[in-house]
């Protein structure tokens, strides 16, 4: 059963790829962006000819949220449209499709678990466009498993945690948003949970939501990261008001995982306990 990955040299690819290797999964490929290119329908064809893959995770994507506004051509292009190519190639080869989304589908304007079945409605252009690439997929291909997850991080890429341990050492106090709401989600957790899926065989195909367990604000989570790292610095808790950037983001964007917890059996860990698990990897790697 051969696993391709696309966007494989990202965070969420760097996750798969070690948590394949903890899991001993061997049939498994992550290309470079350049054989794995999800613009060019025809690089695609000619990769899965080779691959001949039974899943595929398209873990590709526009993620520049400010940047996306000024941006919302090649934005959608790689949302919307290269997710469909995406999909076009996963149907002519029989290929089951993974595809990661987001929360910022949601308006994220209400203050309660949000549901698969919730009405999407985006803020922003990126919400907007990983919306498209949702609807695109579902048309084209039934067999797809497309995941929502929210606040990713790890010890990969550039994310928030590691953005505020950087932080943490250059300056003494810092202002961090306290008005918008949601759950983190440790990018290594997400693709355990990816490849138990795939491992399940199940034809149980749509849209899942996983985050980490637990609700915590960005201030809150700026607080744990210091305090577990035993880093001295001054949070001060910012409005959204206050810190205006291009792309509106939700202010309450907790999705609920009954879902996925019930259609796999998969065991989802509370946000703080994971935060903890990175940073010490992080140590480690650091020391």
């Amino acid at each position: 059963m051969k696993i391709v990955v696309l966007g494989a040299s990202g965070q969420l690819g760097s996750c798969l790829k070690k948590v394949a290797a903890e899991k001993n999964i061997t049939e498994i490929s992550f290309p470079s962006e350049q054989d794995g290119n999800i613009l060019d329908e025809g690089l695609l064809d000619k990769l899965f000819s080779a691959e001949k893959p039974s899943f595929v995770i398209n873990c590709a994507a526009y993620t520049a949220v400010d940047k996306a506004e000024d941006e919302q051509e090649i934005c959608r292009k790689v949302n919307r449209d290269g997710a469909a190519y995406i999909a076009k190639a996963c149907a002519a080869h029989g290929a089951t499709l993974v595809h990661i989304s987001t929360d910022f589908v949601f308006k994220g304007n209400v203050t309660g678990l949000l549901t698969e079945t919730d009405s999407a409605e985006p803020e922003n252009i990126y919400g907007l466009t990983k919306l498209e690439g949702e609807i695109a997929i579902a048309e084209i291909l039934p067999e797809h498993f497309t995941l929502r997850t929210s606040w990713l991080y790890s010890e990969y890429g550039n994310n928030f945690v590691k953005t505020m341990l950087r932080l943490g050492k250059e300056r003494d106090q810092l202002g961090v948003i306290v008005d918008q709401v949601g759950s983190p989600t440790y990018a290594i957790d997400l693709a355990g949970a990816i490849l138990d899926i795939i491992a399940s065989d199940s034809k149980e195909y749509g849209i899942y939501h996983y985050s980490n367990e637990g609700v915590t604000s960005w201030y809150d989570f700026a607080k744990a990261v210091f305090d577990i790292s035993e880093t001295t610095v001054r949070l001060i808790p910012v409005k959204t008001s206050e810190y205006v950037t291009k792309a509106v983001r939700p202010a309450y964007s907790v999705m609920d995982k009954t879902k996925i917890k019930t259609a796999f059996g998969i065991q989802i860990p509370y946000w703080r306990d994971s935060l903890a698990e990175c940073l010490q990897r992080l140590a480690v790697e650091q020391a």
